[in-house]
């Protein structure tokens, strides 16, 4: 039997004796002893953790559990919630569609959540009661919801709601895509239109009546959060003439009826992760903002906070030059709790709201991916290079797991050994990164060496095993279970290092970053554990474009693949969602079209590639669309270089159909094993 979460169908468990422990030995204390490799069905039996919610009184922590239904080939997901102690595991809904978003009520009673479970595949608010029973859906909308916040009385719910496309249910033929908008394109969402901005709506829970807050349909108004008096409601928005050319992020503030006029009380950039929460006396409010839009691709999230009152914005977080997000309140106004992103870790910290500065930090090689606050207790999800994602409980600078969903599977694992690297570039740049060694490695002995390079540029390569639909860090350790050493390099563009870093890039693509990931090769050749002759490349998204770009710069490498990828630019403009970043940061191609023609150079220098590589994609991607593997699996072909091109059938930017996560892990493997006989340099 192939059912999802196999070692979870129990809905509740009771688990005794779970003592404290330090972050440094989250490593080692719940893992018995290694027994084999990583196996490609692996990639199917992990299970993300994500989307931690606090109970006001700190008691439960609700979160969310995904994994793979074999049966169904899809992935699905649940709702859990885990006492502080972490003595009680309760399993709340039945895996579904795009179950997400849970929420406490106010009074703790009740868990709210998001799912498409109805026959009509539409997202709806369903409620449930925490004691046990099915849940019921609080709405019957044929909008698409987006976010949503209790009232602090329970009695009302805000929600931000697009009226979607009009389309029937059943219907045979589609109605005919309207185009209206500069950024029409969006992944997983397909074709947007001026019918995909969100307004405002306040739902009755005792009645389910829906009533409109705000009308004004040429915006979108997102992330609705009640004030702690109930009387008002902040959101995000943008009221520029063009909302898709602007890169801005207005907060407003709305009196909480029907009727009200929405007053401005900020304005920044956009940011990666917006978030917006009231303090509890609820006279300010703090917000995440980004960077201008020819910085969109690079900019670090950071915090500020407004004065409701008076409009007077403070910046937060920008002496500490690094990206922040989830911010939380702690037990009083005087700190927010908050996760911060640094040279190859995400940590938790809790930052001073009079200065921003540090007042406590987890140092640890962590990975943290969500974060909550109640009652003075904070809850996260963690992973480190040899554990998997699940929730702990913060105390006292330590870390106490609180839940076991991965730990069957992990105490099966041998993982390989995960090394800090750092070495110069070629201007003496110093480069971060990661090497992650095969289990059972031999100093002396030279191995086939992979640079697996991560997407974004934005983002980074971290300590934490990362699952699910990007499962970036599994693929390392699945490339080591099979005697590759492998090289996370944290090339110039990526985050993690500060602005200037990350920025370094701007408008001159595959460049600096093509010398970082060469001086990381340089490195592992010349510390004698790379063999030079059994060198490739490869990575998703960015990691992918840059593949590109390495094997038009170096032949040294007897294979590559692009996953995901683009070499010709130009051919970008307007095929896939960036349309904002391109006219910032590029220009258009009309008025640039050296600087278009400089960044496509692996497209139009084809004739330099005689690295074998490897193309796929989603055939539904518009974050990176399939023509731009196409384009080049078409060059390599007509110049007779051993090249193939693979398209995955309904599938977006990232994976979720199960079988696809796993059939792409085999390819990967079977193209370089076919190139750089792994084997026989481990005999």
């Amino acid at each position: 039997m192939h059912s999802i979460f196999m070692h979870s169908t129990i809905s509740r468990r009771r688990l005794a004796g779970l003592a404290s422990f330090a972050v440094c030995a989250i490593a080692t204390s719940a893992l018995a002893a290694p027994k084999r490799p990583l196996e490609v069905a692996d990639f199917s039996r992990m299970l993300e953790v994500e989307d931690t919610v606090c109970s006001n009184d700190g008691r439960w922590i609700l979160h969310t559990v995904s994994g793979a239904d074999r049966d169904a080939d899809e992935r699905k997901s649940a709702v859990w919630m885990v006492n502080w102690e972490g003595t009680e595991s309760v399993r709340l809904t039945a895996p579904a569609d795009s179950t997400s978003d849970p929420k406490w009520s106010p009074d703790g009673r009740h868990v709210s959540f998001l799912s498409a479970r109805g026959a009509d595949g539409k997202t709806q608010i369903y409620l449930l009661d925490r004691r046990g029973g099915e849940a019921d859906a609080l709405t019957a909308v044929s909008g698409e919801i987006g976010d949503y916040d209790w009232s602090p009385d329970g009695t009302r719910i805000v929600l931000s709601m697009s009226p979607g496309d009009g389309a029937v249910a059943g219907a045979k033929t589609p109605k005919p895509i309207v185009i209206d908008r500069l950024h029409f394109k969006q992944d997983t969402k397909g074709y947007v239109t001026a019918s995909d901005r969100a307004q405002l709506y306040l739902l009755d829970v005792a009645t389910r009546k829906l009533d409109p807050l705000t009308t004004a349909a040429r915006f979108d108004d997102t992330l609705p959060v009640w004030s702690p008096d109930g009387r008002s409601i902040a959101f995000f928005s943008d009221h520029s003439d063009d909302p898709d050319k602007s890169g801005k992020q207005e907060l407003f503030v709305v009196d909480a009826h029907p009727g009200a006029t929405p007053r401005n009380v900020a304005e920044s950039f956009a940011p990666n992760k917006a978030s917006l929460s009231w303090t509890r006396d609820g006279k300010r409010i703090i917000f995440s903002r980004g960077a201008e839009p020819k910085l969109n691709a690079y900019m670090q999230d950071r915090l500020a906070v407004v004065t409701v009152a008076d409009g007077k914005v403070r910046a937060l977080t920008d002496a500490l030059d690094r990206a922040v997000s989830a911010p939380a309140l702690t037990a009083n106004d005087g700190a927010v709790a908050a996760i911060l992103e640094d040279d190859r870790s995400e940590v938790p910290v809790l930052l001073r709201l009079d200065t921003g500065a540090i007042a406590e930090r987890l140092a640890a090689k962590i990975s943290v991916t969500s974060l909550c606050s109640g009652a003075g207790h904070v809850a996260v999800v963690a992973a480190t290079d040899s554990t998997a994602p699940e929730v702990y409980a913060l105390e006292a600078g330590r870390l106490r797991k609180l839940t076991h969903h991965n730990d069957a599977l992990m105490g099966d694992l041998a993982l390989g050994e995960v090394e800090d690297i750092e070495f110069p570039s070629r201007d003496g740049t110093m480069i971060h990164g990661m090497m992650v060694k095969p289990p059972g490695y031999r100093s002396g002995q030279k191995y086939p060496t992979l640079l697996w390079i991560h997407g974004g540029p934005n983002g980074q390569d971290s300590h934490g095993l990362s699952f699910g639909t990007y499962p970036l860090a599994v693929e390392r350790q699945w490339f080591a279970a099979h005697g590759y050493v492998v090289l996370a390099v944290n090339y110039r563009g990526s985050s993690g290092r500060g602005a200037a870093f990350a920025s370094a890039i701007a408008a001159d693509w595959g460049d600096l970053e093509v010398a970082d990931l060469l001086a990381g090769i340089d490195y592992a050749v010349h510390a004698n554990i790379a063999d030079p002759q059994r060198l490739g490349v490869g990575g998703w998204s960015y990691g992918g474009i840059l593949t590109d770009y390495t094997i038009a710069s170096d032949p040294r490498f007897k294979a590559a693949i692009s996953g995901a990828g683009s070499a010709n630019q130009l051919s970008m403009f307007g095929s896939d969602q960036y349309i904002l970043q391109y006219l910032a940061e590029l220009g258009p191609p009309w008025t640039a079209t050296p600087r278009w023609l400089k960044v496509s150079y692996p497209f139009f220098h084809a004739e330099r590639i005689i690295t074998p590589t490897l193309f796929l994609g989603g055939e539904k991607d518009f974050n990176v669309p399939i023509a731009g593997g196409e384009q080049m699996y078409e060059a390599l072909r007509t110049r007779g270089v051993a090249t193939q091109l693979v398209v995955y059938p309904g599938q977006f930017h990232l994976f979720t159909r199960p079988s696809y996560i796993e059939d792409r892990a085999g390819r990967y493997l079977s193209w370089f094993d076919a190139h750089l006989a792994p084997t026989a340099a481990a005999d």
